[in-house]
């Protein structure tokens, strides 16, 4: 059984004397640092200048200075920003500025466990990674109420890295739910498996499969969205609420049946074989070195592939149907962030 920490595990005293660096303004860094602030914490937001989260953090009554500024100006310091952005950020912005004793956080393993980032001996390196986007991390955080979360300690120069980590889950909301104890290695091989197999990669080439296949069969492509992708979500909130037997319990005995029967027809022991292939090279680090070599070498493949999903029909037909659907929550285009 894995070591879990709630609120009474939280040393609220130990947010008192210390600033924190939040460096970062997106889905988690908003959260992180508005949370932090309403803990009463001395919070400091680290961005590159001209970012365009200066003024909003600002505008929230956040003091925000540069990466740089920030890094020096704090005793723990929490990085934030994308993955592929954190090697030189780290180099040329935190690492000059990070002296003896201080904290370096993450919300990701990524960096560290696979070497992009190599911190001194000196200080404590740990991390705190709320289960969820950063917006639901802000909004129960608001409502008195908190999401689960994952500490880690990679580090721990100090002496006291855990409870340092745990006062910070305790600021941001995450002990309110609880936090489980992991370790960089773990978090980053399951959480890069989970997001490529099953949540993001898996998911997504089973709902277009599913439409394409209706489609070319003939069946009307607004009828092939509903049945493969908006449906979806039903499936997905019962799911969450109970597992898999409660969704199970949840549809008709004719959905149960053709779940049981035709599941494995589609998820076969070569999936599975993929999976474990797909695993291994997670573990070995070469997906970490493709990924960061495709940012090194312009991102052309990974955003060629990412134009060519963004005008697939399944994008073009579900942005029609989701216009009748006013109960929805407005977007803009992808990859801007909700209006």
């Amino acid at each position: 059984m894995l070591n879990r920490y709630y609120e009474k595990d939280g040393d609220p005293s130990l947010l008192k004397d210390r600033v924190f660096a939040i460096i970062g303004y997106g889905s988690q860094g908003h959260a992180h640092a508005l949370n932090l602030r309403d803990s009463g914490a001395d919070v400091i937001v680290g961005l590159y200048p001209g970012s365009k989260s200066w003024a909003k953090a600002e505008a929230a009554g956040l003091r925000v200075m540069t990466a740089a500024e920030a890094t020096k100006a704090a005793d723990t310091i929490m990085i934030l920003v994308s993955d592929h952005i954190q090697p030189d950020l780290y180099v040329n912005d935190i690492a000059p500025n990070l002296s003896a004793g201080k904290t370096l956080m993450f919300a990701h393993g990524f960096s560290i466990h696979f070497g992009y980032v190599k911190p001194p001996a000196d200080v404590d390196i740990s991390m705190i990674a709320p289960k969820s986007p950063g917006h639901r991390v802000r909004e129960l955080f608001v409502e008195n109420v908190g999401v689960p979360g994952l500490v880690a300690v990679h580090q721990d120069a100090s002496g006291k890295a855990l409870q340092n980590a745990l006062a910070y889950a305790l600021g941001i909301g995450c002990l309110r739910a609880g936090v489980i104890e992991t370790t960089f290695k773990e978090e980053a091989e399951t959480d890069l498996f989970g997001e490529q197999t099953v949540l993001c990669g898996g998911t997504a080439e089973l709902i277009k499969a599913g439409f394409e296949t209706l489609v070319e069969a003939g069946y009307a492509p607004e009828m092939a969205y509903f049945e493969c992708l908006h449906e979806l979500k039903l499936i997905v909130d019962l799911i969450y609420e109970g597992g898999l037997n409660y969704m199970r319990y949840s549809v008709s005995d004719t959905a149960e049946y053709g779940d049981y029967v035709t599941g494995p027809r589609i998820i076969t022991p070569e999936t599975k074989l993929a999976m474990k292939q797909i695993l291994k090279e997670i573990q070995e680090g070469k997906f970490a070195e493709t990924w960061m070599n495709e940012n090194r070498n312009g991102r052309k493949s990974f955003l060629a592939t990412r134009e060519a999903n963004q005008t697939h029909q399944i994008e073009t037909v579900g942005k029609e149907l989701r216009a009748m659907m006013p109960f929805l929550k407005k977007k803009k285009e992808a990859g801007v962030p909700e209006a």
